[in-house]
């Protein structure tokens, strides 16, 4: 039996073992600006960054009361290029969602997304180099939380001195980002958009991200996260952006463009890439894997996996904030300050994780007072066919957010067949509800 699928992996080992260290992701994304935050930032789980930089782009024009901006926030692999412009015209990730007359109007509004903090598209992560050492942060770098991603956003804002957002609006991990935008910054936030995404992280998206988190550790290259310089870890990343894939769209798309077709029907079945659904997954993995940087995929997909919008969670992350910070302001060193193992420990099993004395009742009680402070006008949209933020985790959104109070909610479903990434695909549904919420509410 011929692995022609092996062969070409050990060719590529051996092409990037002769074509020097210089990460690929380093030449996806040009053409942003760079905001550096010069002072100590404490992250939620222990661990200080003595500074950092967020990469961000911005389409329109900031009206003289500066308060036309829209934020909008990426998911995990994301970068800041949602849409091209002049200083890198390559098409945008939203490309077709945002600009004049579009689901978010340049005309209207001024728009901002960033590379969040622990991503590779010039914000500061694991492969920053830290100032501390002269080395890259690798595995040193500091746990991060959704909030921490949100704080050092509106850090970015004060420098642009845009006091309240218009709008935060994001999907899937961006999703997350825009509740917790308005949970933890309720006064500077004017309405929010969250799609595809949850108040919560459940155990099946939870469990789907531990395992792509496993194949990637696992492959020789990672060396616990000190790979830079050397070969990385490709065959991890890709073994781990297929895992992603399969999430990502739905089996009633793939039965309808890909069916149980092979690719060479004439020739005798094989184990490496044979159905036409086995060379669309290869494919997608393959092109991917040298894109992104595999400590920034397992950063933040543990902050995804630790994100909860509960009170209870939320607190316990600004008593670790308050601690560190008076330690440091004590003259404690800009190192961990807490345990970050400890913490994360600490933190999943105050989740949403039950206890033997927690019911159901204290679990959504926890969820609902946690979103409290949430009375923004909020469109929450999902997909039926979304298999990895299923419809309910939408529904309890809205749901926990009127039990709150709030009374300007509006929710969507669509009966799309693009499962998660319908947020990037189906421009004119996704696209709709977007540009109603936002301009039905201008006044």
């Amino acid at each position: 039996m011929d692995f022609p699928c092996i062969d070409r992996l050990e060719t590529r080992q051996k092409d990037l073992a002769q074509e020097g260290p210089e990460p690929h992701y380093q030449r996806v994304v040009t053409g942003y600006e760079l905001y550096s935050h010069k002072e100590p930032f404490v992250c939620s789980h222990g661990g200080v960054l003595p500074k950092y930089d967020i990469a961000y782009e911005t389409w329109g024009t900031l009206n003289s009361a500066r308060d036309n901006a829209v934020l909008i926030h990426t998911g995990l692999s994301a970068s800041s290029h949602a849409r091209s412009h002049d200083k890198n015209p390559n098409p945008g990730w939203w490309e077709k969602f945002i600009g004049p007359g579009l689901a978010i109007d340049t005309n209207k509004f001024f728009v901002i997304c960033t590379n969040a903090i622990g991503g590779c598209y010039g914000s500061t992560g694991p492969g920053s180099i830290d100032p501390a050492t002269g080395y890259h942060y690798g595995s040193r770098f500091p746990l991060l939380t959704i909030n921490d991603i949100i704080r050092a956003q509106f850090n970015l804002l004060d420098s642009l001195k845009i006091d309240k957002l218009y709008a935060s609006v994001g999907a899937s991990m961006g999703g997350m980002q825009s509740l917790m935008a308005a949970k933890l910054f309720p006064e500077r936030v004017g309405r929010l958009i969250t799609i595809s995404a949850c108040a919560r992280s459940h155990p099946y998206s939870i469990a789907l991200r531990f395992a792509q988190r496993q194949v990637l550790m696992s492959d020789p290259n990672f060396n616990r996260g000190f790979y830079y310089g050397k070969i990385p870890p490709h065959v991890g990343m890709k073994l781990a952006r297929q895992i992603a894939t399969v999430t990502y769209r739905s089996g009633p798309e793939w039965e309808q463009r890909f069916g149980r077709r092979r690719q060479y029907s004439e020739k005798s079945p094989a184990f490496c890439p044979d159905f036409l659904i086995e060379t669309y997954i290869d494919h997608q993995s393959e092109k991917f894997c040298l894109q992104y940087d595999a400590n920034s995929l397992i950063y933040l997909s543990k902050a995804m996996d630790m994100f909860d919008v509960s009170a209870s969670v939320t607190e316990r992350l600004d008593k670790n904030i308050q601690e560190a910070r008076e330690k440091l302001s004590k003259g404690g060193s800009a190192q961990n300050q807490i345990n970050p193992t400890v913490c994360m420990v600490e933190s999943e099993q105050g989740q949403a994780q039950t206890s033997p004395s927690e019911t159901e009742s204290d679990i959504r009680e926890d969820l609902v007072k946690g979103v409290e402070n949430i009375q923004h006008p909020t469109l929450v949209l999902g997909v039926q066919s979304d298999i990895l933020f299923p419809i309910k985790q939408q529904k309890e959104i809205a749901d926990i957010l009127r039990e709150a109070g709030n009374s300007r909610v509006t929710y969507y479903e669509l009966d799309a067949l693009y499962g998660h990434d319908t947020f990037l695909i189906d421009v004119t549904n996704v696209g709709a509800a977007i540009k109603g919420h936002l301009e039905n509410l201008i006044s």
